[in-house]
């Protein structure tokens, strides 16, 4: 069986996955707080903003100096600004709460975009049109992916019987394969991954997602730790700023966006289907940016309400025995929200970029 990591040969990032580096950062003129930042993956569209705020300049608009390193999972980029090792970092919203329910001292301080995009990945021909058709059918799943402990919230919601659904458990490395190569019937996954390492190989997928049974979970969110935030709150406040002008310019830029990403990295760069998985990755990401949140309060900010709600179902399903529910307006802050917005003319821009990747997630 051929793994994700083949896969990703396709993009130029199974070498980069394996390093564990920092990215080359470019020099910038001494006296700017020096920085550290970790995504939660590999380069891709929903960490992309990153390398706009670092080479074009938003971050060093703001006074700081911030080096890039790529991360190999949303627990362990959480589990690693904790313990103090990168000053702020980002990580999908879920596992941001089930660390917290942990005990873990991490805050939210900006909400970066505004829809996980967990759910179930098909081919696009696949006779399978609602969740209901998964019944008798061949599901592969990760234990360890950040969707799976929801699929019985998502089956109750959804209105099928997840004990008629044959469970294929997969190692992540192989799971996309695994359904291109019609292995399994569907594969649960999240939407941002799966497509943009697809689709550039000539494999056309969409997704049923869990937004659409009414499980509305938060993408990636940037992190800090508490006490940086109660010592340090302008440079918090730099931090973000710097990241959600970043977020605009690549809605209102998106081939410019891009082209920053590609040359930030190489290895996707000189692949052959680099430049397909890049936009396909920030079309989506962009997407999950097109919400009232966005349009009505800035970027970066957080619904109480929502965060309340999915803090809620995440205890619940994902955090385990001895997890306590999180207090979630220590969690999570909208105080550095909402400075950044979209102008009528930039959200229209945004909108005509976006829309020719609803068809992956509608």
């Amino acid at each position: 069986m051929i793994s994700r990591r083949e896969v990703l040969k396709g993009t130029g990032l199974a070498g980069l996955a394996a390093t564990g580096l920092p990215l080359a950062t470019p020099a910038i003129s001494q006296g700017a707080n020096k920085v550290t930042f970790t995504t939660s993956w590999i380069p891709e569209g929903p960490n992309l903003f990153a390398y706009v705020a670092r080479d074009k300049g938003f971050w060093r608009k703001a006074g700081l100096d911030v080096s890039v390193a790529r991360g190999s999972g949303s627990g362990a980029a959480a589990q690693a600004v904790s313990a103090g090792t990168f000053d702020f970092g980002m990580a999908a919203t879920p596992t941001v709460i089930v660390q917290a329910a942990k005990k873990l001292p991490i805050t939210c301080i900006g909400q970066i975009n505004y829809d996980a995009l967990m759910g179930i990945g098909l081919l696009a021909g696949s006779p399978i049109k609602q969740p209901k058709d998964l019944e008798g059918k061949k599901l592969g799943a990760s234990v360890t992916s950040g969707e799976y402990p929801f699929l019985p919230l998502y089956a109750e919601k959804a209105g099928f019987d997840l004990a008629k659904v044959q469970m294929v458990q997969l190692d992540g490395k192989v799971r996309e394969r695994s359904l291109m190569e019609k292995q399994v019937d569907a594969v649960s996954a999240f939407a941002t991954s799966t497509i943009p390492s697809l689709v550039p190989l000539g494999t056309e997928v969409r997704f049923m997602l869990f937004r659409d049974a009414g499980i509305e979970f938060y993408g990636q969110s940037l992190t800090t730790q508490p006490q940086k935030l109660e010592k340090d709150p302008n440079l918090c406040a730099a931090f973000v700023e710097g990241a959600m002008e970043a977020i605009r310019f690549t809605m209102t830029n998106f081939d410019e966006a891009i082209d920053v990403f590609l040359k930030a990295n190489g290895e996707v760069a000189m692949s052959s289907t680099g430049k397909d998985y890049a936009r396909i990755g920030l079309g989506l990401t962009n997407l999950t940016n097109l919400v009232p949140e966005v349009k009505d309060h800035g970027f970066g900010f957080a619904d109480p309400k929502k965060v309340a709600t999915m803090a809620d179902l995440v205890v619940k399903y994902a955090a385990g025995d001895g997890a306590t529910l999180p207090d979630v307006g220590s969690l999570f802050t909208n105080r550095f929200a909402g400075k950044i917005k979209l102008k009528t003319d930039e959200l229209e821009a945004a909108e005509k970029s976006s829309a020719a990747f609803r068809k992956y997630v509608s």
